[in-house]
């Protein structure tokens, strides 16, 4: 995920140089769709555990959508100098509901599953053919290029506001089901799979963190032989098919 955010702030800082109101609207999208899908996902988790008999969030303030609840200093801050980060992970008791294995699973899988829903909203009108489908991922030396068809309308603008929430939704969400410990589809697989299962594969999370880092940078390690996108990008395809109809398809060819 770090090394797409990197391409974007590039793109950012060509685009800054070519076109203010170009900068201006992917700057509002990148921080929109990031605050967004970082607040509102860790609001439907607590929502989920709420609702499953959990209050834990709730006595804790985070049954809200007050950013200020969920806000990391570090993790947060960092959105709007690198373009990545995290909100505060909000606390939940699986053993306060009436099934705590499959109430994690549940609660966890609320949260990417939160930024999917605001994908398909965002992608509704594109699919629709009421904007075009654009996006921050292209070549920073193509900036000019891009930021005159960027600013040709109100409904270019449009568009890139729109499919750059809508395909850093899809990424985000897509990338927190990784299967892998601290992400919440570690949890999901965690409460899926039986019991001897689910007690091996909890083994694994100490070196959870190490493996992400090493997936995350491992398209600088090979040399863009083999990254965290090689294992996204089918399914990413796939959603943006999804919910941009035939102009998704024409994302990452």
């Amino acid at each position: 995920m770090r090394c797409y955010s990197r391409i974007v702030i590039v793109t950012f800082i060509s685009v800054l140089a070519e076109s203010p109101l170009a900068f201006l609207i992917l700057a509002s999208a990148l921080v929109f769709a990031m605050l967004e899908g970082l607040i509102f996902h860790e609001f439907c988790h607590a929502y989920v555990a709420d609702r499953l008999g959990d209050r834990t969030a709730r006595f804790a303030g985070r049954l809200t959508l007050d950013p200020r609840s969920h806000y990391d200093p570090i993790g947060t801050t960092l959105i709007f100098f690198v373009g990545f980060g995290w909100a505060k992970p909000v606390p939940v008791n699986p053993r306060n509901t009436a099934n705590p294995k499959q109430s994690m699973a549940v609660i966890a899988l609320a949260g990417p599953a939160s930024n999917l829903v605001v994908a398909g909203l965002a992608g509704l009108p594109i699919k629709m053919g009421l904007v075009p489908l654009y996006h921050p991922f292209v070549n920073s030396s193509q900036a000019g290029l891009w930021a005159d068809i960027w600013t040709a309308s109100p409904a270019d603008l449009a568009g890139l506001f729109l499919g750059t929430v809508l395909i850093l939704n899809v990424l985000l969400g897509v990338f927190n089901l990784l299967p892998i410990p601290p992400l919440d589809g570690s949890r999901v697989l965690a409460g899926i799979l039986p019991d001897d299962l689910a007690r091996e594969y909890a083994k694994l999370e100490p070196w959870g963190f190490g493996i992400l880092m090493l997936l995350i940078f491992s398209g600088f390690i090979t040399n863009g032989q083999f990254s965290l996108f090689t294992i996204l990008g089918p399914v990413v395809r796939l959603l943006m098919r999804l919910f941009a109809g035939d102009a998704g398809s024409l994302i990452f060819v």
